[in-house]
């Protein structure tokens, strides 16, 4: 939320006043010098909203204040307009109150344009969240990375590789808003203090790789008469695309990485697909390519990436994962959340893999929940539940 400066006042003093941490409004403000503000400004505070109250008789600035349990310079500083000896029955005035509850809604069916909905509000509610784009889709939608904290480990996390997958992106952002939301109250998250986690960790988090298809998932094919007539095709006319996990081109995002790709692709299709495809040769999609690039250009030192189902994590790679790091944080993992650690599978040419493969750095796949994809909303809660540990556990250790 927007305030407007007044004389004397600096970044310090709010910090004191709303009880929001100093560092988070500085983050919020970064074209303004803390030192040097000057009346006029306007200014973001994170985490705080307000409500309209309406006076009542006998009501004074003071008597609210008391009846809020919040300073009188509060209600000052949120009613510019408004003279504080001049106010009648049923004018208007706003209280301010930090943000208690989530401003998003994870659970439901999370596609391209209620992504970008969510990530405005969060950026609008939490302005130290910052967003840059690391590439686009096929289609050219883009693909977005939320960035938050201030420190050296850099950990990285998405979700939505694959289209009928778009679960992981709900619960990937509801733990964003959570985090963000104890940051502004300076709260713990499972006696883990978000305060310590933001100046020790950056969360660089890509909550959808693959747009193209979570779209096509959730409200069918695209408009575009070839690209309708393409997946259409693949799909054997169905109308019901909920099995596809492709991105638009009919190919396995998570199959495109130069991580033994040559092992992989024998045994998969050898054409475009709802599925498996691997392409005809690695890194041929916009898609793997941003994720190649962003990983490269951000140093990132762990990954984690969302897919769904079965309640395993897989953190080893031919041998080339470090050791005993990983193997630590995927007992931790284990530990939080009961899901199974497990080190190697068959499997290659995934992003972790490549991962691990290019940096010797530590790589973790995640399969939320059981069933059949696309898993149901109903298993939202469960699975966040469960989830909620490994990604905070991502951070900390």
């Amino acid at each position: 939320m927007e305030i407007i400066v007044r004389n004397g006042d600096s970044l310090w003093y709010y910090s004191r006043l709303l009880s929001i941490p100093y560092t988070l409004i500085k983050d919020s403000n970064p074209n303004v010098m803390p030192g040097n503000i000057e009346a006029g400004q306007k200014i973001n505070i994170p985490g705080v909203a307000v409500q309209r109250y309406k006076i009542k008789k006998g009501d004074t600035f003071f008597k609210i204040a008391e009846e809020k349990d919040i300073p009188l310079d509060t209600l000052y500083l949120f009613n510019p307009e408004v003279h504080p000896k001049k106010i009648f029955v049923n004018d208007e005035i706003n209280i301010p109150y930090l943000i208690p509850f989530p401003c998003i809604k994870g659970k439901r069916k999370y596609d391209s344009q209620a992504l970008m909905q969510d990530m405005d509000q969060l950026l609008q509610t939490y302005p130290f969240i910052k967003k840059q784009t690391i590439g686009n889709s096929v289609q050219g939608k883009p693909i977005d990375m939320l960035i938050i904290g201030k420190g050296r480990k850099k950990v990285h996390i998405n979700g939505s590789f694959h289209g009928n997958e778009w679960i992981t992106t709900g619960i990937l952002m509801k733990f964003i808003n959570e985090y963000a939301q104890a940051l502004t109250c300076d709260a713990s998250i499972n006696e883990v203090s978000s305060g310590d986690l933001y100046k020790n960790t950056t969360l660089l988090a890509i909550p959808m790789v693959d747009p193209d298809g979570v779209d096509l998932v959730l409200n069918g094919p695209p408009p575009d008469p070839e690209l309708k007539d393409f997946v259409s095709k693949l799909n054997n006319g169905k109308k019901d695309f909920s099995a596809w996990k492709a991105n638009i081109r009919g190919v396995d995002l998570n199959n495109q990485f130069p991580a033994r790709w040559e092992l992989e692709q024998p045994r998969k299709p050898k054409q475009p697909a709802s599925r498996d495809y691997p392409g005809k040769e690695p890194l041929t999609e916009p898609e793997a390519i941003a994720m190649v690039q962003a990983t490269e250009n951000y140093n990132f030192d762990r990954v984690v990436a969302l897919h769904t189902q079965g309640k395993e994590l897989y953190w080893g790679f031919e041998g080339e994962e470090p050791m005993p790091l990983s193997k630590q944080i995927a007992e931790e993992f284990e530990r939080v959340s009961g899901y199974k650690a497990i080190r190697y599978v068959d499997s290659y040419a995934g992003y972790k893999d490549w991962f691990i493969q290019e940096f010797r750095k530590p790589g973790f796949t995640i399969e939320l929940g059981i069933g059949v994809n696309p898993l149901p909303l109903e298993q939202f809660e469960e699975i966040y539940k469960d989830t909620r540990g490994i990604l905070l556990a991502s951070l900390y250790m």
